[in-house]
């Protein structure tokens, strides 16, 4: 299961699914890492988590990862904390095939098609009936991009 740092989510996800494991969503975790920096280091560091993420194989990952932590230790230890207490549950993807990395790390797609629900849903208000709500809501699960991320997502193989 791929998410952000829900802590619901991640404490549910064993009881609810104990055969599954976890993967931390980097959009989210860079996002969290990047916040606990000064805006003018926000480039340097994000160059360098997207280093760790987008990395050959697993090593390269973690020799990446650990040299990311070493230069900015010092200077933001609260991002470095941030970035280090999810450290196996955010480089899990390495576990699958190659070809299936880019749609493992991050939650985006999923959360791309929710966006446009609470666009639709936070715009109307209280403007439209129950019928026509219903169809703001399920329109974007019968769109064909939707479809097609579906079919691609389920092709998954351990």
């Amino acid at each position: 299961m791929i998410g952000d740092g829900a802590l619901g989510f991640w404490k549910a996800l064993p009881k609810v699914f104990p055969e599954s494991r976890g993967q931390r969503c980097w959009v989210h975790k860079i996002a969290n890492v990047l916040a606990k920096r000064p805006k003018s280091m926000q480039p340097k560091g994000k160059a360098s988590l997207h280093n760790i993420m987008l990395a050959e194989n697993r090593d390269t990952a973690y020799k990446a990862f650990d040299d990311t932590v070493k230069l900015y230790e010092a200077k933001y230890p609260e991002a470095m904390q941030c970035l280090l207490k999810d450290k196996d549950a955010m480089l899990a993807f390495y576990e699958y095939s190659a070809e299936h990395w880019r749609h493992i790390r991050t939650t985006h797609p999923i959360e791309s098609t929710f966006s446009t629900v609470r666009l639709r849903t936070n715009n109307t208000r209280n403007c439209v009936s129950r019928e026509r709500l219903v169809f703001l809501l399920q329109h974007p699960f019968t769109d064909d991009k939707f479809v097609n991320l579906v079919e691609s997502l389920s092709v998954f193989q351990i």
